[in-house]
C-alpha cells in the first residue's frame, strides 16, 4: 500500500472511529464506571471484535451477509437485542462513585472483555460498511494479504487510541459524574437502550 493511499484510509478510519457507537461509549462508560485500567480490557475485547468484524468483511462473509436480507435482519435483532440488555444493566448498576469499582459482577475483567467484544461483532452496519469502504483502498496488482493486515492494523490501532482518550477522559471526570449518583447511570443505560431499539428498525 503507498503512503498517500495509508495516509487517506487512516484519516478515514480515523473519522468513522470519531464517530458516536457502540465501542465508542462503552469506553465512556466503563471509563465513568470502573477507571482507565479495567476499561482497557473493554477497550482490548472491542479491538478483537473489529478485527474478526474485517477478517469476515475482506473474506467474503460480508457480501454474503449484504446479500440475505434475513440474516441480516436477523443479525440487526441480534444486536439490538443485546444492545438493550448491555443499557439495563447499566441502568442498575451503582452510582458512580457510591461503591468501590473492583465489586459486584459487572465489573469484571472477563465480563468487560467481553461486553467490548460484543459491541463490536453484534453490530451488522459494521460488516456492511468495511464491505463497502475497505475495497475502496485495495490495489488489485499488489499482495491482498499483506494490504489486508495493514488495513487491520491501522483501524484497530486508531480505534484503540481514540477508545483509551475517551475512556481517559471519563475517568479523570469521574469526581465531577460522582455527583449525579444514578442519574449519569441511567443516562448511559438509556442512551444503549435507544440504540438497541433504533438498531433493527432502521433501513
Amino acid at each position: 500500500m503507498e503512503l498517500g493511499t495509508w495516509l487517506l484510509y487512516s484519516a478515514a478510519a480515523l473519522g468513522l472511529s470519531l464517530t458516536p457507537g457502540p465501542n465508542g461509549l462503552l469506553a465512556l462508560t466503563h471509563g465513568a464506571l470502573y477507571g482507565l485500567k479495567k476499561t482497557t480490557f473493554t477497550i482490548a475485547g472491542g479491538a478483537l471484535g473489529f478485527v474478526l468484524v474485517i477478517a469476515l468483511s475482506l473474506f467474503g462473509i460480508g457480501a454474503l451477509l449484504a446479500a440475505s436480507a434475513q440474516l441480516l435482519i436477523v443479525l440487526k435483532w441480534v444486536g439490538g437485542a443485546y444492545l438493550i440488555w448491555l443499557g439495563i444493566q447499566v441502568w442498575r448498576s451503582p452510582a458512580i462513585g457510591s461503591t468501590p469499582k473492583a465489586t459486584g459482577p459487572l465489573v469484571t475483567r472477563t465480563v468487560v472483555f467481553r461486553q467490548g467484544l460484543l459491541a463490536a461483532v453484534t453490530n451488522p452496519k459494521g460488516i456492511l460498511f468495511f464491505v463497502a469502504f475497505l475495497p475502496q483502498f485495495l490495489v488489485t496488482d499488489s499482495p491482498l494479504l499483506v494490504q489486508f493486515a495493514i488495513m487491520t492494523v491501522t483501524f484497530v490501532g486508531i480505534e484503540i487510541v481514540t477508545e483509551t482518550v475517551i475512556a481517559l477522559g471519563s475517568e479523570k471526570i469521574q469526581p465531577f459524574l460522582a455527583q449525579f449518583g444514578t442519574r449519569v447511570n441511567q443516562t448511559f443505560g438509556a442512551v444503549f437502550i435507544a440504540i438497541g431499539i433504533a438498531l433493527p428498525l432502521r433501513g
